[in-house]
């Protein structure tokens, strides 16, 4: 699993914008909502999980999308 990755400072919290990587530059759409999946957003950085769950597990504010992303953050509570 690979992931894209934004991490920045917002008043004195980690914020972690994270995706799954093939959704990158992708939109998704349900129903009336469609969402664009942004590099300027998610970033381009792109990870490993292990990395990926370093900083699930240390951010304080996280944005996320993406089934593989989704469940690694499930699976560490």
């Amino acid at each position: 699993m690979r992931f894209s990755v934004k991490v920045t400072e917002y008043q004195k919290n980690l914020m972690l914008n994270i995706c799954d990587a093939d959704l990158l530059g992708k939109s998704i759409s349900e129903n009336e909502l469609t969402m664009k999946i942004s590099e300027s957003y998610y970033g381009n950085e792109i990870i490993e999980i292990d990395e990926a769950k370093k900083l699930l597990e240390t951010s304080t504010i996280i944005n996320m999308v993406g089934k593989d992303t989704i469940s690694l953050s499930l699976e560490l509570g």
